[in-house]
């Protein structure tokens, strides 16, 4: 159990590195997309964490899936939200077209 623990936390480290590094090598006019792909790439945190609500180990693990459903749930959405808004700024405005 100890080694799970370990090894999980090593992974969870080397990601934090590996993550940094990647953003930081992003240049700042692919932020935005970047973001929002890796928002909608939080679908599937859904999907864990419904999978995780449902398994039924304790009342506590089906709070706390819950509580990541509905966290994923607002990341996405939030996610989707940033990226019409994002994509409106690229739309020409009608009324200054008309004129």
């Amino acid at each position: 159990m100890n080694e799970m623990i370990l090894i999980s936390i090593y992974i969870f480290v080397l990601a934090i590195f590996i993550g940094f590094e990647v953003i930081t090598k992003v240049p700042p006019l692919l932020h935005t997309p970047l973001m929002s792909g890796s928002n909608a790439i939080s679908g599937i945190t859904i999907v864990g964490a419904i999978l995780s609500t449902g398994m039924g180990h304790s009342q506590l693990a089906t709070i706390l899936g819950m509580l990541a459903v509905i966290s994923a749930t607002i990341n996405v959405v939030g996610g989707y939200m940033v990226t019409d808004r994002m994509l409106g700024m690229f739309k020409k405005d009608k009324k200054q077209e008309a004129k």
